[in-house]
């Protein structure tokens, strides 16, 4: 598919690319550009599987499309969403001296007949009779982050339409942010030797990614210079993502309908913006970005939202990119595309769901233009993220977690989760499995299915390719064992991936015991733990657990011997510890004491009646299910 046979991506390696000659000017490739062209080659000649290369905003994507088309064998169709990322792609490729042509109907151009054709989606699902005879071998989405997980979706139509023209068909997609609210990252595998997105997602593979930092730190990208404004802000903190991970506008317009902070906040931003070029503000609302609008100079303001007419917009545009407007205020339409590289001043209005939402904004200012010396970030609305964080897979399960850095005990690989650190260590983490990327088992090795309680299984780290070779590693931080063959399954599994038994059904448990007169199920409220002596007056350490109503079971522990320490690690730490994997192995009920906040209590403690005393039976962790727990309000399950 792709013609290359040396390290210099840049020389003319394609066989049957249509040229008229290069230009004077062609456009010289940075190493991180040669690198995503050549990692991008030796993925396609191994593998059929959709890839994608991740890229900072302004860091030339659009140079390495054109790079990757000119030195295609086969026809190559590049896709955007809107037309000024057509347009702005042909325009690099042609920079080349090569023609290419344009199938768009808001560029008013239908054209596919040369060897590289740049499109928008909406045209091509409209003309597919065009891209049907087979012979394309490459497709390059632009903003790939943007192909849906439906098939029914206007990039998936296209690329089953051209699939079944040609079966060897590539896909390649290009981003600055690989992540997709309500799905989570967008592609599987990692060429770091790590996993990010679920099996199912369409692209398989990130073959490159360039981080933001190094981008900035090699003087590619503007600084961004975040600054703590003093101001009264917005508060958005009580809003919580809706099912498809975004804020609900109503919502956001209770918060920022008429609220006091504005117009200070709008003074801020001008009295901020006096010595900058150019000025754009992210609102929350429509109604929100009119008010912001109506406090900014008039002569010297826009604002375009997604009502605004299409001719109007790119006049707008045009007028801000010329520089005879300065405020350039938006609601959700100028994240993306949008390339205006004297934008010096980022003001932010609005709550972000995503780091990755939060890097596109910013990224909006980080092209470098001249006398600009850095981009200047106003957040007015409390977002909690890091603009070099990388973006974690789970949703954020509360505002007072960060990403912390928890290492596989099986595979050594440093896993990305939500969590809370002390000081310098991770006291919890949300993680479920680990990240890794192993050497995948062969038959009759020792894999998950056979994986027991606790036992490791050696798994070698794969790192500097992502291949379907490899396999995600065992390793699970939270589980739910088979009660028939031990193996470890996903917390919110419903069968055993092992033995294919039905795992038993936390509401099973509860409805069960609550029906036995001789057992005793506690909805906890609170863990205790203390130091206490047994009838021969030897030291144990005594976990207390209390339902709301003052019931209590407890349990006992030594810790005296190797033997008791190990018991005690596999009976009780291995599920209490708020973060699991830990090499966390304390040798005393003292250090168990004082390592209390590093232990969290189950959800529910079952425990049955031998002779005249209490002995726990079961406990329930990660719970949900149709019971209420202790810690949240409502009616009794």
């Amino acid at each position: 598919m792709l013609g290359m046979t040396q390290t210099a991506p840049s020389a003319n390696l394609s066989e049957t690319s249509t040229s008229a000659g290069p230009a004077a000017d062609v456009p010289t490739l940075r190493p991180y550009q040669h690198e995503a062209v050549a990692r991008t080659v030796a993925h396609f000649r191994a593998s059929d599987d959709p890839a994608v290369v991740v890229l900072p905003t302004g860091s030339g994507k659009s140079l390495v499309i054109a790079e990757l088309a000119r030195i295609a064998r086969g026809r190559v169709l590049v896709l955007a969403h809107v037309r000024e990322l057509v347009e702005q792609n042909h325009a690099k490729y042609e920079a080349y001296g090569l023609s290419a042509d344009i199938f768009s109907a808001g560029l008013k151009r239908k054209e596919a007949a040369r060897q590289v054709v740049f499109g928008s989606v909406q045209s091509v699902i409209n003309g597919l009779e065009a891209f049907s005879a087979g012979d394309f071998t490459l497709v390059v989405i632009d903003e790939c982050h943007r192909v849906s997980l439906e098939e029914d979706a206007s990039y998936r139509r296209v690329i089953q339409a051209m699939g079944e023209a040609n079966p060897r068909l590539k896909v390649l997609g290009l981003t600055a942010t690989p992540y997709r609210l309500g799905q989570g990252f967008i592609f599987h595998r990692h060429y770091h030797g790590m996993v990010r997105g679920d099996e199912d997602c369409f692209f398989k593979d990130c073959v490159f990614e360039q981080p933001l930092r190094l981008m900035v730190r090699q003087g590619y990208l503007s600084e961004p210079r975040r600054i703590d404004v003093a101001i009264e802000g917005y508060d958005f903190s009580a809003l919580a993502p809706g099912i498809g991970g975004s804020f609900n506008e109503q919502e956001m317009n209770q918060v920022v309908k008429g609220a006091r902070a504005t117009p200070g906040i709008v003074a801020d931003v001008m009295a901020r913006a006096e010595d900058r070029q150019g000025v754009m503000l992210f609102c929350s609302t429509v109604a929100h970005a009119e008010e912001v609008a109506g406090l900014l100079p008039a002569a010297e303001t826009a604002l375009i939202t997604g009502t605004t007419a299409s001719e109007e917009r790119e006049r707008l545009i045009a007028a801000f990119k010329a520089r005879t407007l300065k405020y350039l205020v938006n609601v959700s339409v100028l994240t993306t595309g949008f390339d205006a590289p004297h934008v010096d001043l980022i003001a932010i209005l609005r709550p972000t769901e995503s780091v990755s939402l939060y890097q596109q904004i910013i990224g909006r200012g980080l092209r470098l233009a001249p006398g600009k010396r850095d981009c200047l970030i106003l957040d007015y609305a409390g977002n909690p993220w890091d603009i070099y964080a990388p973006e974690v897979a789970a949703p954020r399960p509360a505002g007072d977690t960060e990403p912390v850095q928890v290492e596989c005990p099986e595979c050594g690989h440093a896993n990305l989760f939500w969590g809370r650190m002390d000081g310098e260590v991770v006291i919890e983490h949300f993680g479920r499995r680990c990240q890794g990327l192993v050497e995948r088992h062969e038959p009759g090795g020792k894999g998950e299915s056979d994986r027991q309680y606790g036992a490791a299984s050696g798994a070698k780290k794969v790192t500097g390719a992502a291949s379907g070779a490899n396999e995600q590693c065992t390793f699970r931080f939270r589980f739910k064992a088979c009660e028939r063959c031990g193996a470890e399954n996903d917390i919110a599994a419903r069968a055993c991936h092992g033995c294919g038994e039905r795992l038993v059904d936390p509401d099973d448990k509860l409805r069960e015991a609550l029906k036995l007169r001789d057992a005793r199920v506690l909805r906890v409220s609170a863990m205790q733990l203390e130091a206490t002596r047994n009838g021969r007056g030897l030291e144990r350490l005594k976990i207390n657990y209390y339902d709301e109503d003052g019931t209590a079971l407890a349990e006992w522990f030594a810790l005296e011997t190797p033997a008791q320490r190990h018991a005690f690690q596999r009976a009780f730490l291995a599920r209490h510890l708020r973060a699991p994997g830990a090499d966390w192995r304390p040798t005393s009920i003292q250090e168990v004491l004082a390592g209390e906040a590093r232990l969290k209590a189950p959800d529910f403690v079952v425990g049955r009646k031998v002779g005249r005393y209490w002995q726990i039976r079961d406990k329930l962790f990660d719970y949900q299910g149709r019971y209420r727990k202790a810690e949240a309000a409502g009616p009794d399950g």
